[in-house]
């Protein structure tokens, strides 16, 4: 049984057996004496619940069966047999700062507090960021730091949530990661507009923020789809993250009654809908504009992007293990599946880089005609960059930043490759080469903080046009090769899945060196990552949770099975590029 802890604001972070056997007593005979005859039982019932371990063997999901047998014959979906005891509170709980709950103690970490006190103040740290809506957690923002009241800061981030969601899931506190998916689902069907254009209804917001009016003893919602946004671009990644995360609860909690709510059903089809919507494209890919996704500044990745790309594949898979079969729900798997099997072979294909492939681009011919042409995209091998011969090492490879008519950013970007290994876009060898790299390449993808959203930094002519001279995203630092511990979570999780899990143990002790004693930095600048970011905020939510979820993880793997995604073993293999390839 979880000790019982004190509020937040009374809670030091170090409990003794005995002081916690009393505080439980404590608390028990207080719940008791407040309550009613008829509540008496449900609130002892509460207060001496325990975690039920995460069951990460269970039968396979509609999503993890073969697209192949998706393909030939689209049966009814078999949903889990879930335990009536598994089920989480309903939405209406009303939760108060000042009675117990599972928000005021960490449980799965409890026994590290005396330990290892990096774990105990992330958690506390954690806690801070909560915002309420009506009595009711609805989220994190995203960050303490309040030196510039004129940013956004203190708002909940859809992307930035995910690792404080997982976090609060895989300790066993449900309730707000609930609230926090109802809350943005009924964002989404807020009607949006920008300078009098209306945006497709299926988009997510990119954050929202509670404002409270004491005076008039009210509360409301404010809602940014991209209009408020540095250039105006609406958010592409957080439809896809929604639908991961709800995928992450239902596994977690054994569930899948919020998933089956029909405004559920709707807000995964209305999101579906703008992904997979036919138009001029002849990729299965998605076009973006630049900063629609974590990087939100203008960091030449329009087109399309890996990380979007990765993101879209992981979200279509989850949105299969989702969806209900009904006659609209059997429409949208026929197209899903389809998508996937046209989005591997492109993925695989056309931006995997290991030390072969770029030989044979090295040695393109350009101009080709007809269906029988090596270079496609009639890339230049003029064009490409210096840096990427010695970069790349003899064994390992990744999936480059973004492939287009005549342009392949070669770039590695960190998060769009983690993605790929969880979603099981890359093949298992694929996976083992990006660890390899990952290995082989240690001090320019890790440093001496993890890790690099992306590299290289680009600077001199190329930084001025591309980044239009940003002064935030100079060489080494923000989005241009800046270190971001939230991105730890991620490593940790491909990690383990590709069986490499010293990899993220020995990331995870540069960050726990550094962490704490930095006050939580957003990312840090350098090409190690030796120094806080010049611009960046103190206390930020995602690098908190995000070192809090990679620790949970390596010790406790199967929390894994809430993010990762299995290979389809049935999948069609790999095509070669074209009948005249010769090398």
């Amino acid at each position: 049984m979880s000790p019982v802890a004190d509020p937040p604001s009374t809670q030091n972070g170090s409990y003794s057996a005995a002081a916690s056997v009393i505080k439980c007593v404590e608390a028990v005979t207080a719940a008791m004496e407040s309550s009613n005859a008829d509540d008496d039982s449900d609130d002892i019932l509460k207060l001496l619940d325990t975690t039920r371990p995460i069951k990460v063997e269970r039968p396979r999901s509609f999503g993890e069966r073969s697209f192949n047998e998706l393909s030939a014959a689209l049966s009814p979906r078999h949903y889990r047999n879930y335990e009536n005891s598994s089920r989480v509170d309903h939405l209406d709980h009303v939760y108060s700062p000042g009675r117990w709950s599972g928000f005021n103690s960490p449980r799965s970490m409890s026994t590290h507090f005396e330990s290892n006190p990096i774990v105990a103040e992330a958690w506390e740290s954690l806690r801070r960021t909560l915002v309420y809506y009506r009595g009711e957690p609805v989220g994190t923002i995203a960050a303490l730091d309040h030196s510039n009241e004129q940013v956004n800061y203190d708002q909940v981030f859809v992307r930035d949530f995910v690792p404080s969601g997982l976090a609060f899931l895989m300790n066993g506190e449900y309730e707000i990661v609930k609230n926090f998916l109802l809350k943005t689902l009924h964002l989404q069907s807020w009607e949006k507009t920008v300078d009098h254009f209306k945006l497709g209804e299926g988009v997510m917001p990119a954050s929202f923020k509670v404002i409270h009016k004491p005076e008039r003893n009210i509360e409301t919602l404010i809602a940014d789809f991209g209009e408020t946004a540095i250039g105006r671009v609406a958010p592409v990644d957080s439809g896809f993250w929604w639908i991961i995360l709800l995928r992450a609860y239902t596994k977690s909690t054994g569930d899948s009654s919020l998933a089956e709510m029909p405004a559920c059903q709707r807000g995964i089809k209305l999101i579906l809908s703008l992904c997979l919507s036919e138009g001029f494209d002849t990729f299965p890919t998605l076009l973006c504009a630049d900063g629609c996704s974590m990087i939100d500044r203008r960091m030449g990745v329009y087109g399309y992007p890996i990380e979007i790309q990765a993101l879209f594949f992981m979200a279509l898979r989850c949105a299969l293990t989702l969806l209900k079969q009904d006659s609209e729900g059997k429409e949208f798997v026929e197209r899903i599946v389809k998508r996937l099997h046209a989005l591997s072979y492109h993925m695989r294909s056309y931006f995997w880089l290991d030390l072969k492939q770029l030989n044979d681009i090295y040695r393109y011919k350009t101009e080709e005609y007809s269906h029988t042409a090596v270079n496609k995209f009639n890339v230049m091998p003029d064009s490409l960059p210096d840096w990427v011969f010695d970069f790349m090492p003899c064994r390992g490879g990744y999936f480059i930043g973004n492939v287009s008519p005549a342009k392949m950013d070669f770039r590695w970007f960190c998060l769009g490759n983690c993605i790929a290994i969880l979603s099981s876009l890359a093949t298992p060898e694929q996976a083992a080469a990006i660890m390899d790299l990952i290995e082989a390449r240690w001090d320019e993808l890790v440093g001496e903080m993890p890790l690099k959203i992306c590299y290289p930094a680009i600077e001199g002519h190329e930084w001025r046009i591309v980044t239009g001279c940003d002064p935030k995203n100079t060489r080494w630092s923000y989005h241009n090769g800046g270190s971001w511990p939230v991105l730890l979570w991620m490593l940790t999780a491909a990690c383990i899945k590709s069986g490499r899990p010293q990899i993220a143990r020995r990331a995870l002790e540069l960050a726990e060196s550094r962490l704490g004693k930095d006050h939580w930095p957003e990312y840090y600048d350098g090409r190690l990552g030796r120094y806080v970011g010049k611009q960046a905020r103190k206390n930020q939510t995602w690098s908190i949770a995000g070192y809090l979820v990679a620790k949970m993880m390596l010790e406790d793997p199967s929390h894994l099975g809430m993010v990762s995604l299995e290979e389809d073993k049935l999948m069609k293999p790999m095509m070669k590029r074209s009948t005249s390839w010769t090398c």
